[in-house]
């Protein structure tokens, strides 16, 4: 996933970037990175692991300038390594230029090997290289027409923040697969730019608006203007940031992120109902759709799985070996919440199986009568491209088992899946009133979501944007077989 965090025009743009990053460090955990601007040259400094770890006060002093992008990573598309991490900073002909990306880029090989023909040397395996590449080889002269001319070569999901001596440029792709939002501090006159506006609260900054699918925002001494360098496209937002990954306090597209999961166990209950006891959530990501579960069936809500907050999100650990350790690490369950009872437990999702084995085991071991699973998503069938770090398909339990088997597999008593229609019904019906404004103008949403803005290709194997392997890669998978 990856998040992207951007400030212009403020004195202290480093330390508040570090906490803009710190309220996005669910969307990765793997590296953290932040330039400064101050109007000359370009400081960076990156590392691996949590925000909190990379950035100790001394380094933050280091970072001079009103002007800032940070970025947190959890590897898609290159290995977890530092020289992956980002923002990616460079000198080139034009002048100076940092890049920070969300997303997936799905002909970054292919497009690599051309510039590599053509003699670019990389020094990274990450798809976000091949956009700096781009930019350095454009015959555009102003900056944001260089990135325009960089991306219209380009196919898949890329939320972008760009950093300039002296220029703030925020980037959403035409189909608008990542999050994107604008927001101003009132007191200071600094304009922010985040993956999600959940992380603006903590600097008290003010929501305006979302980035649009195929906008581009520059930031600079003129003020704040939009353009747009790309064609219209049909919108393909992600729908699994309103199921797991977005923090439920964001509010992205105009969907508040908690009521849609809300409404998502709302659906659950009314498609699979069941004679329980008690209703407990996955902790964390769980907790809002096991509430509106709880709600519409009638049934009492239990904390029956205490979490460790001391140990990260287990679905985005690089290391196979981590994400198995780490079920037992982070959840205990409560016996007395459990014992003799008829238990339903609520998850956003089921990927490979092994982690809802676990937990039902668990959940049966504390005392409980019956164990029913209900999963506030349809089964996940199909790996993605655009950004989300799911296994190949062979690796998907869904893909390969029908509901029954996985049933029989994770051991629980039932087991029952929200459907891609009633998802859709449920994320929408979270839609709440938005107030944009951006220099005293108002700026209507100009592409609002409906049931066919969702990608779900995860769930339904209908890719908005086909994924072609490099031609190595296809020679390759020619002599395996």
């Amino acid at each position: 996933m990856c998040g992207v965090f951007g400030i212009y025009g403020h004195p202290e743009a480093a330390n508040l970037t570090y906490l803009g990053l710190h309220a996005l460090q669910h969307r990765g955990q793997e590296s953290a990175g932040i330039v400064t601007s101050d109007g000359q040259q370009l400081s960076l400094h990156r590392g691996m692991g949590h925000v909190i770890d990379v950035f100790p006060p001394e380094q933050l002093a280091l970072l001079k300038g009103d002007n800032a992008i940070g970025h947190v990573r959890y590897s898609t598309a290159g290995g977890s390594h530092l020289k992956n991490a980002q923002p990616i900073a460079v000198e080139y002909a034009r002048g100076s230029l940092a890049i920070g990306h969300n997303g997936n880029l799905t002909n970054a090989d292919v497009v690599r090997e051309n510039l590599e023909e053509r003699g670019s040397i990389f020094q990274t395996t990450s798809d976000t290289e091949v956009i700096v590449h781009l930019v350095a080889v454009s015959t555009q002269r102003a900056v944001e027409d260089r990135i325009a001319d960089a991306l219209a070569g380009l196919r898949g999901a890329y939320s972008l923040l760009c950093l300039t001596p002296h220029s703030l440029i925020a980037v959403r792709d035409p189909m608008g697969f990542r999050p994107l939002c604008i927001g101003r501090m009132p007191n200071q006159g600094a304009y922010v730019v985040a993956s999600e506006p959940s992380s603006f609260d903590l600097i008290d900054a003010v929501y305006e608006r979302d980035v649009e699918p195929g906008e581009m925002v520059v930031i600079d001494r003129t003020g704040v203007r939009s353009v747009r360098p790309f064609g219209d496209t049909p919108r393909s937002t992600c729908i699994f940031e309103f199921v797991y990954f977005a923090r439920p306090d964001s509010i992205l597209d105009g969907i508040s992120v908690y009521e849609a999961r809300k409404n998502l166990g709302r659906q659950l209950a009314k498609q699979h109902p069941v004679e329980a006891d008690v209703v407990i959530p996955v902790p964390d990501s769980g907790v809002p759709a096991t509430i509106g579960y709880a709600e519409a069936a009638g049934i009492p809500f239990e904390l029956g799985l205490v979490r460790s907050h001391y140990v990260g999100r287990t679905f985005i650990e690089p290391q196979q070996s981590i994400r198995h350790f780490g079920v037992r690490l982070k959840l205990n369950p409560v016996a007395s919440a459990l014992r003799g009872k008829r238990v339903v437990i609520v998850d956003d999702s089921i990927v490979r199986g092994t982690t809802s084995r676990k937990i039902v085991k668990m959940v049966r071991a504390a005392g409980a009568k019956e164990v029913h699973m209900r999963i506030s998503s349809p089964p996940t069938k199909w790996p993605c491209y655009y950004g989300i770090d799911t296994p190949t398909r062979a690796e998907l339990i869904a893909s390969t088992h029908s509901v029954e088997e996985i049933n029989q597999y994770i051991t629980s008593d039932t087991l029952g899946y929200l459907s891609i229609e009633a998802m859709h019904q449920a994320v929408l019906a979270g839609r709440v009133e938005q107030h944009i404004k951006l220099n005293g103008r108002g700026l209507p949403v100009v592409q609002p979501l409906n049931s066919g803005s969702f990608c779900n290709a995860c769930w339904s194997g209908q890719y908005p944007v086909e994924f072609t392997p490099p031609p190595k890669l296809r020679q390759m998978r020619l002599l395996d077989c």
